[in-house]
């Protein structure tokens, strides 16, 4: 049998590695105790104890003499070089050819003489340029124009307290006015206004149409019934039959009246038409003017314009 001691040392140790132990407080197997194995790792945290104090260090030993240093061996002899080879001798140059002689220059001909230059001819005159044509005449329509002429912008005057014949229009933008021969047979003329009125029973309204003093309709004088703030409206035309001065001219105006009766609440009217040939002139300017007179001058009793448009519709 191999001893221990004969054994070799292994080449390496891991803690998994195993260990034969003998415990002999075991006695199972051995009166003088049992054996076993164990890894490394487990016989090594048994022996792992507290660390004990460290002992002191020992003194250092003597360093030893130097040997001394061995003699270098001597370098060998280099070997000679061999001869060079002798160069070979140069070959003389050829002797150069000498250079033939140049020839003389011929001498320049002598110039012609420039001809005279030519006289440049005279310019053209330009034409006379063209006359112009003369312009187109504007196109002429062969119907009359249609337009507005006049629109109240403010209340007319209130007529109240008073006889006396006064103004129905307000203030307004364009014109009633109609220049001197600015008519035309057959222009024809249209009035629209609408307004507030008031009366007691039995009082007497009279509106008339005027070019200036000229009359062109005229109501009459038109009994109301009782009419406590109401409202009436009043339409106009106008043709324009002749041109001319008075007795020539000639000029036909019809208009409607209308408002509500307090006791019936139906509308009531009153109308015109008439022909003026006599007083009517066309040479002369005409401004149109609508005015109402009362035969009272009850407070109650009243009448203004709050909408009057005129317009040419032929």
């Amino acid at each position: 049998m191999a001893l221990l001691t004969d054994q070799i040392f292994a080449t390496g140790v891991t803690l998994n590695d195993l260990l034969h132990i003998v415990i002999t407080g075991d006695t199972s197997q051995n009166p003088a105790g049992s054996s076993f194995k164990a890894t490394v790792g487990q016989v090594a945290s048994l022996i792992t104890g507290s660390t004990g104090t460290s002992g002191t260090s020992g003194t250092d030993g003597t360093s030893g003499t130097d040997g001394t240093s061995g003699t270098s061996g001597t370098d060998g002899s280099s070997g000679t070089d061999g001869t060079s080879g002798i160069d070979g001798s140069s070959g003389t140059d050829g002797t150069s050819g000498t250079d033939g002689t140049s020839g003389s220059s011929g001498t320049d001909g002598s110039s012609g003489i420039d001809g005279t230059s030519g006289i440049d001819g005279t310019s053209g005159t330009d034409g006379s340029s063209g006359t112009d044509g003369t312009s187109g005449t504007s196109p002429v329509s062969s119907f009359p124009y249609v337009y507005g002429l006049f629109s109240q912008i403010d209340n007319s005057n209130v007529v109240s307290g008073t006889t006396t014949e006064t103004s129905i229009i307000g203030n307004g933008v364009g014109t009633l006015t109609v220049p001197a021969n600015g008519f035309q047979v057959g222009d024809s003329f249209t009035v629209k206004m609408y307004g507030d009125i008031g009366a007691s029973n039995s009082d007497q309204l009279r509106i008339r149409v005027k070019s200036g003093s000229v009359i062109l309709g005229d109501t009459g004088a038109v009994s109301l019934p009782n009419i406590s703030n109401s409202h009436f409206n009043m339409e106009i035309g106008f043709t324009i039959r002749s041109t001319g001065s008075t007795t020539n001219a000639v000029i036909n105006s019809s208009g409607f009246f209308t408002y509500t009766a307090n006791a019936s609440g139906s509308l009531e009217a009153a109308s015109f038409s008439t022909t003026n040939n006599t007083t009517f002139d066309t040479t002369i300017s005409n401004t149109l003017d609508v005015t109402a007179q009362f035969d009272t001058t009850a407070v109650g009793t009243f009448i203004y314009t709050e909408i009057f448009i005129l317009n040419k519709v032929y």
